[in-house]
C-alpha cells in the first residue's frame, strides 16, 4: 500500500509541475500549445483540433474549458 501511495504522490506531483510550467508559458497541457493533436492537421483541421483549448493553444482557454483556476 505504501508503494502505491508513493507512486501516486509522485505522479500527481509530476503532473502539477507540468501544469505549472505550461501555465507560465500560457500553453495548453493537452496539445502543448500547438492547437492540434497531430502533425496532420492540415489534412483534417476540424477533426484534429485540440478539444481542451478549442484549437487556440493557450492555457487560459484550456483552464476555462476544464474549470481550472
Amino acid at each position: 500500500m505504501n508503494l502505491f501511495n508513493a507512486l501516486s504522490n509522485w505522479k500527481s506531483g509530476r503532473y502539477e509541475k507540468h501544469l505549472s510550467r505550461l501555465k507560465d508559458a500560457d500553453r495548453c497541457p493537452d496539445c502543448s500549445g500547438r492547437g492540434y493533436l497531430t502533425e496532420y492537421s492540415y489534412e483534417f483541421p476540424s477533426a484534429l483540433e485540440c478539444k481542451g483549448c478549442d484549437g487556440s493553444g493557450s492555457y487560459t482557454a484550456w483552464a476555462e474549458n476544464n474549470d481550472v483556476e
